[in-house]
């Protein structure tokens, strides 16, 4: 059964598309006292204008934090910008959601150079494991407060303790022959694959804490990477993948699962 997600979230990407419609949603639908961490590069710029604004409209409910992936120094000095807010409650389930495609799609071999693998796996991977890494304390602080009552109820779930990698179906080694034709992106394809090899070794290594690792393929969305030929909106999306996070439990920790719960094999 599915749980209304609670506590302190962190959403990284959240100026456009996915990652601003996962704010927007969460805002409407979590519980009150949740609170709302929206990350994104340039917190003060036009291209965060809507996230602004939403903010706006949910008083109290969001805050904006200035962060870039691909950056070590703007990583750390988030993680001390939101630690000084959240203090004793810890982080109740940090969305790794900021991603970058280069060169632009359908990015075959001929026009992909050194610069664009090594540019996308900092920001698609590294990103996501340093922010791990740093939050974990914080992440640990929030599955202690939010131990099970009893032995026999699942110890891992998305409202005490979670990070949700957001993945790709393209990620999948074994659905290469049928999704390559579409799409050779390398660089963002590879990435998005160590991104589901780090969410699994994260579910080996975080589950003495009782810490839930996943990933989730949001579906083909109709965002500026997705395109305007997709067939999902980013509402219908995140409205599915929010419903998978609020239903995960310690069988799912370590999968890497579509916005309707499907397995997708690695």
């Amino acid at each position: 059964m599915s749980e209304i997600l609670a506590g302190n979230i962190l959403v990284t990407g959240t100026n456009r598309g996915i990652g601003l419609e996962l704010v927007k949603q969460l805002a409407q639908k979590t519980v009150e006292g949740a609170h709302i961490y929206a990350c994104c590069r340039e917190a003060e710029g036009t291209r965060a204008e809507a996230l602004r604004a939403l903010s706006t409209q949910c008083p109290g409910k969001i805050t904006i934090i200035k962060l870039d992936m691909s950056d070590e120094d703007s990583i750390s000095a988030a993680v001390h910008a939101v630690s000084r807010q959240i203090g004793a409650d810890g982080l109740n389930l940090l969305i790794n959601n900021a991603a970058v495609n280069k060169p632009a799609s359908p990015a075959p071999l001929s026009a992909t150079g050194k610069e664009h693998m090594m540019e996308v796996y900092e920001t698609n991977v590294v990103g996501p494991f340093l922010l791990a890494k740093m939050f974990l304390p914080l992440l640990q602080r929030a599955a202690e407060r939010g131990s099970p009552e009893k032995e026999t109820d699942d110890k891992m779930s998305s409202r005490r303790s979670a990070i949700i990698n957001i993945s790709t179906l393209i990620s999948s080694i074994e659905k290469c022959p049928e999704t390559f034709p579409i799409a050779q992106m390398y660089p963002y394809r590879t990435s998005k694959a160590a991104l589901n090899m780090l969410t699994r070794c994260q579910a080996e290594d975080f589950k003495i804490h009782n810490i839930l690792v996943t990933a989730i393929h949001p579906g083909w969305v109709r965002t500026d990477m997705g395109g305007k030929e997709a067939p999902l909106t980013t509402q219908d999306s995140v409205l599915g993948m929010l419903s998978v996070m609020s239903s995960l439990s310690n069988k799912d920790c370590g999968k890497l699962l579509d916005w309707q719960g499907n397995i997708i094999p690695w």
